[in-house]
């Protein structure tokens, strides 16, 4: 089932220049990029992203730091993508993420972990909807087979 999830490369990934390594990996793993932004994040809006953890004692550092640099948010499109993309990305802890995962490989603290991806589809629906309007999500369907450069 094709499902879409949102996914945000933090400001830790984008400053040290990890974006173009990390978004090869969904490519090659066949999954689309519908969409795709560089921004800095609001307060506001990183709050209302951040707003399940509200009451826990880390909520205040965990939006300085997403508001802290330019994130690069994305829809991403794949059949079951929503825990593939989980599993890609790794365990929240990168001292605990395997080797091979975006987190495994990258991340160097829990609080600097490279990578948000959503973990179930009702948070996928809300969050790319803070993220996006609808028309800057772009609709298309990959062919069934790899495109190859010919010669002109």
């Amino acid at each position: 089932m094709k499902q879409k999830s949102f996914v945000m490369l933090k400001p830790d990934a984008v400053l040290r220049r990890l974006t173009g390594k990390i978004l090869t990996r969904f490519e090659e793993r066949g999954l689309q990029i519908l969409a795709a932004k560089m921004m800095i994040i609001p307060r506001a809006q990183a709050e209302e992203h951040y707003a399940e953890h509200k009451e826990k004692p880390f909520f205040g550092d965990l939006v300085e730091y997403i508001t802290s640099g330019p994130v690069l948010a994305m829809v991403i499109e794949g059949d079951e993508c929503i825990t593939l993309i989980r599993k890609m990305v790794g365990a929240t802890n990168p001292q605990e993420a395997d080797l091979g995962t975006i987190r495994g490989d990258f991340a160097m603290e829990t609080g600097r972990n490279i990578v948000h991806a959503s973990d179930s589809p009702a948070s996928a629906e809300r969050e790319i909807a803070l993220f996006f309007q609808d028309d800057e999500i772009c609709q298309y369907q990959l062919p069934d087979r790899e495109l190859v450069y010919e010669e002109p």
